[in-house]
């Protein structure tokens, strides 16, 4: 081989070194990037523990909401099976008020409808009022026949209420029949 070629061969294994070093270099700064310092590792592990207690927070207004709203409801079964009883005493006052001779059965009736309707309202129960004229809402009402209407601005409107409503807290257990003006 000629002095030349020694020399460019030479050149080319200094080229192929140099360029090997560079990328041991850069493998090693890159092995040294991919390991998380102690700072890191500190500041990863508190955004975990602050996320997982942000968490655990709201999971526990969650639960609490939820509480308040079973127990706001929790007689609303019963309450539901009650209500043809409270419809049956307002019937029965009804019938009783045109009969003149029975005021001291008309009295104990009343009172017993009173002292039943007053625990109920303790416990939550509430009537939806409804009376002739007010304007039908197909979500506080229920409509189970239509009439032509009587006048003009009856129409769209409550003309009758067959059976009240009554809510428990502020959900509606049994919404009012009513009669509407077409």
């Amino acid at each position: 081989m000629s002095k030349k070629e020694n020399i460019k061969e030479e050149e080319l294994k200094n080229e192929q070194s140099t360029s090997q070093v560079e990328e041991n270099q850069e493998i090693e700064a890159d092995v040294a990037k991919e390991e998380p310092t102690a700072e890191e590792l500190i500041q990863a592990e508190k955004d975990k523990f602050l996320r997982l207690f942000a968490e655990f927070e709201n999971y526990k207004k969650r639960t609490s909401r939820e509480r308040i709203e079973l127990f706001k409801t929790a007689g609303q079964e019963l309450m539901t099976s009650l209500l043809p009883i409270i419809d049956d005493f307002e019937r029965a006052l009804t019938h009783i008020e045109e009969d003149k001779e029975a005021e001291e059965l008309r009295k104990g009736v009343l009172l017993i409808y009173q002292k039943f309707y007053n625990t109920l309202e303790q416990k939550g129960l509430s009537k939806v009022e409804t009376k002739a004229g007010d304007t039908f809402d197909a979500e506080i009402h229920e409509a189970i026949t239509q009439i032509p209407a009587p006048s003009e601005d009856l129409k769209g409107k409550v003309i009758d209420c067959v059976e009240k409503g009554y809510k428990l807290g502020d959900k509606i257990i049994r919404y009012p029949k009513v009669v509407i003006g077409q």
